[in-house]
C-alpha cells in the first residue's frame, strides 16, 4: 500500500463530502486507502460517508476523544508506506498526492512536507511554512511584529517570512491540515501527543519528526484549498485558552531550564493578553451599535425637551431633572429592548425588525406610561417625539454603519450577485436548480462550458452557454460577475485554483461536488467556510429565537411567581412547578423541550424540557417514531405559540 489517507471530522459534513470526492479523483492510479474517524457528529456525517464513500474505511467514535487521539486510530490499523493526515475542510488537486509520492521518493531524507495552501478567496496562506516556537518567536507574534515585518527572518519566524513561498524548502513546522508522513519517520518519531486535545500537536509532531533526522519540507508545486483557517477560531476565548495551553505542553515537553520557564512565564502572560483583547474585541462588537443607539436617542430626547418646553410651555424649566434619570433611560431602555428582542441587533441593517421592535416598545412605553406617578408622566408628546427620534437616528446610524462596510447607502436592500456557473451542460444544469431550491438571492447569468467549445444547454433553468473557460476573465469583467460556481465534476481541481488565483480574491468563488447537494465556499481564511444547501432550517436554532424562547421562560417564571398563592393550592402538580421553577429560572431547564428519544441527535440542542410536545396530546402514547417526529417538527416550525399550548394543555389537565 502506497499511501493511507487519514481524516477526522466533526460536523463538517458538506465539506467532508467535497474533501472525500477530490481525495477519490486524486488517488487514480495510486495503491491508496482513505481513512475517516468521525468524533461524534450530529450532522449525519458517519451516513453521508457510508452511503456516498462505501470504499472508505470509517471509525464512527460514540464519543469526541480529540483531534490527535482520533487520529492515531487510523495510523494504527492503515498499512500506507506513506500517511497523509488532512482536514475535512479541504480540497486537493488530482495530482497532488502523485507530486508528493514522486518528491519523497526522489528525497529518502524527508520523513514529511506540506503544500501550498490557499484559502477560500484563492489567497495564499502564510502557515503554510512555519518554523519552531521559541520565547522570542513567541513574543514577536504575540506583540504583532511578525505582522508588521512579514518578510523579515528575524521578526517573523513564526510564518518564515523570508523563505520564498512558490520554492521548496527546508522548514520546521507542517501545518496540520496536510501533513504527508513518511511511515518509516513516522514509526521513529511516534504518533501523534494524546495529550494535546486540538491544536499543537502538528508542532509537536513536526518537532519529533526532525529529531529523528529526517527533514520537513515545504513544497510549493502542488497546492489545497483549506477552507477554514487556523484563523478562523481566534473570535472564541475558548480557542485562545486550547491553543495556548497547547503551546504550554509544547514547552514543558520539549525546553528545559531557564529557557522551558520563560517561554512558559511568556505564555501566560500571552494568554491573559489575548484573552482580554479578545473578550474585550467580542463585547465592543456586540454593544457598540446599542450604546451608539442609546446614545443618539438619548442626547435627541434632551434637545425635544428643551425644545418642548420653551415652543410649547413657554418654560425653559418645565421639565422637572427627573426625565433626565429616570425617564428618558426608562425610554430608551423599552425601545432598545424590544428591538433586540425582535433581532435588530442580530441582523443589524435588517430595517423591518428595527422599526417592528421600536413600534412594539412605544406601545408598551404608552402602557406603561399611564401606570407611572404624575410627577413622572412628564408629557406624552415628548414620547411620541422621543419615539419619532428613536426611529430616524437608528436609521442614521445604520445607513453610515453601511456606508462604511459597504461604500454605500442602499441599506435594507439585498445585494444580489451576479453569478455564473462553470460546468457542462447536465451539471449547470443542475446546480442551476439547485440554487433555485436553496432559495439564495442570486442573478443568474448564465454558464461557461469547461471546455473550448461552446453548447446550448437543454435545460431551460439557464441561458445559452456565455462562452468557454477560457474565456472566463473576460465574462467576467463584461457581465459585473461577483460570483463563480465551479462544478467539480466537469472542472478540475487545480484549474478550479488557478482560476482563483488568476480572477482575485474580489470574487466570491464556490465549488459543487459531484451528485453533492450542497454548494460551498469561503471569502476569507477569517471566516468560516459558505454554504448554500437544501437542508431543513430550524426556527429554534435562530439566535432571535432562541433568545426568545428563554424571554418566554422568564416571563412564566415570573407569572408562577406573582401568581404563587393561587395556583401553589390549586394545582394537583404543584411539586413540579415548584421544583422546577429553580432550574428554569437560572436557566439550567426550559419549560417545554424535547420529548425522549434515541432520534433527537440531529436536532439542534435544547436544555432539558420540564414539557415536551407529547404533553399537548392528552397523554397519547406515541411510539418512537412519532415522538421523533414530533420532536422535528417542534424544532423546524417553533415559536412562542407552541411553548403557550403545551403549557395550557398540562395546566387544563
Amino acid at each position: 500500500m502506497r499511501l493511507s489517507i487519514v481524516i477526522v471530522n466533526y460536523n463538517v459534513r458538506h465539506f467532508l463530502e467535497q474533501a472525500l470526492g477530490s481525495v477519490r479523483r486524486a488517488l487514480q492510479d495510486i495503491k491508496g486507502e482513505v481513512w475517516v474517524v468521525d468524533n461524534h457528529s450530529v450532522d449525519d456525517s458517519v451516513r453521508m460517508v457510508r452511503e456516498r464513500f462505501p470504499e472508505v474505511n470509517l471509525i464512527a467514535n460514540t464519543n469526541n476523544p480529540g483531534f490527535a487521539v482520533a487520529n492515531n486510530q487510523a495510523i494504527r490499523q492503515c498499512s500506507g508506506e506513506f500517511v497523509l493526515l488532512l482536514n475535512p475542510d479541504t480540497l486537493v488537486e488530482e495530482d497532488t498526492f502523485h507530486r508528493c509520492l514522486t518528491f519523497m521518493d526522489t528525497h529518502p531524507e524527508a520523513g514529511a512536507l506540506g503544500v501550498k495552501l490557499i484559502d477560500g478567496s484563492g489567497k495564499y496562506l502564510p502557515e503554510s511554512k512555519r518554523g519552531f516556537p521559541s520565547p522570542w518567536v513567541a513574543f514577536c507574534k504575540t506583540v504583532g511584529l511578525s505582522a508588521l515585518f512579514p518578510k523579515s527572518a528575524l521578526f517573523n519566524r513564526y510564518y518564515l517570512g523570508h523563505l520564498n513561498a512558490a520554492e521548496t524548502h527546508e522548514i520546521d513546522v507542517l501545518a496540520g491540515c496536510f501533513m504527508f508522513i513518511r511511515r518509516d519517520a513516522l514509526n521513529q518519531s511516534g504518533l501523534l501527543d494524546e495529550a494535546f486535545f486540538m491544536y499543537g500537536e502538528d508542532i509537536d509532531l513536526s518537532y519529533r519528526l526532525a529529531e529523528t533526522g529526517y527533514k520537513n519540507y515545504y513544497f510549493p508545486e502542488t497546492s489545497i484549498i483549506h477552507y477554514k483557517g487556523e484563523s478562523t477560531k481566534k473570535g472564541s476565548l475558548n480557542y485562545v485558552r486550547t491553543f495556548y495551553q497547547a503551546m504550554i505542553i509544547f514547552a514543558g515537553k520539549h525546553f528545559t531550564g531557564r529557557r522551558a520557564s520563560l517561554f512558559i512565564f511568556m505564555l501566560h502572560g500571552a494568554i491573559w493578553l489575548r484573552a482580554s483583547l479578545t473578550l474585550a474585541r467580542n463585547v465592543l462588537g456586540k454593544i457598540w451599535l446599542p450604546i451608539l443607539d442609546a446614545l443618539a436617542i438619548y442626547i435627541g430626547l434632551v434637545i425635544l425637551k428643551d425644545f418642548w418646553a420653551n415652543y410649547f410651555y413657554k418654560d425653559a424649566h418645565w421639565f422637572k431633572t427627573s426625565v433626565l434619570w429616570f425617564n428618558f433611560p426608562l425610554y430608551i431602555l423599552i425601545w432598545l429592548g424590544t428591538a433586540w428582542l425582535n433581532g435588530a441587533y442580530d441582523a443589524p441593517y435588517d430595517l423591518r425588525r428595527l422599526l417592528r421592535g421600536l413600534g412594539l416598545g412605544t406601545l408598551i412605553l404608552a402602557a406603561v406610561y399611564g401606570f407611572l406617578d404624575l410627577d413622572y408622566r412628564p408629557s406624552r408628546a415628548l414620547v411620541l417625539m422621543g419615539a419619532a427620534w428613536a426611529m430616524l437616528s437608528t436609521i442614521s446610524i445604520r445607513a453610515l454603519a453601511h456606508f462604511y462596510a459597504f461604500h454605500n447607502f442602499n441599506i435594507g436592500r439585498e445585494r444580489i450577485k451576479n453569478v455564473v456557473i462553470v460546468g457542462a451542460e447536465t451539471e449547470s444544469g443542475r446546480v442551476a436548480k439547485l440554487l433555485s431550491q436553496v432559495g439564495i438571492a442570486r442573478n443568474l447569468i448564465g454558464f461557461v462550458t469547461p471546455a473550448s467549445t461552446n453548447a446550448t444547454p437543454a435545460n431551460p433553468a439557464i441561458s445559452d452557454a456565455l462562452g468557454a473557460a477560457n474565456q472566463l476573465e473576460e465574462i467576467v469583467r463584461i457581465y459585473h460577475v461577483k460570483e463563480v460556481i465551479f462544478c467539480s465534476k466537469d472542472v478540475r481541481s487545480q484549474d478550479i485554483m488557478d482560476w482563483m488565483t488568476r480572477l482575485g480574491p474580489a470574487i466570491s468563488y464556490k465549488i459543487v461536488p459531484e451528485e453533492g447537494l450542497s454548494i460551498i465556499g469561503s471569502s476569507s481564511k477569517d471566516e468560516p467556510g459558505e454554504l448554500y444547501t437544501i437542508d431543513i432550517k430550524y426556527n429554534i436554532a435562530q439566535p432571535v429565537e432562541r433568545r426568545n424562547k428563554r424571554v418566554f421562560d422568564l416571563a412564566i417564571c415570573c407569572g408562577l411567581a406573582l401568581s404563587l398563592p393561587c395556583w401553589i393550592w390549586l394545582t394537583p402538580k404543584r411539586q413540579i412547578l415548584l421544583k422546577n421553577w429553580w432550574s428554569v429560572l437560572p436557566g439550567h431547564k426550559t419549560w417545554v423541550g424535547y420529548a425522549p428519544s434515541n432520534q433527537n441527535n440531529a436536532l439542534p440542542t435544547l436544555k432539558p424540557g420540564v414539557f415536551s410536545p407529547l404533553d399537548g396530546l392528552n397523554n397519547i402514547q406515541a411510539d418512537e417514531l412519532t415522538t421523533a417526529r414530533l420532536n422535528f417538527l417542534y424544532a423546524k416550525d417553533w415559536d412562542i405559540q407552541r411553548d403557550w399550548n403545551v403549557l395550557w394543555q398540562h395546566f387544563r389537565r
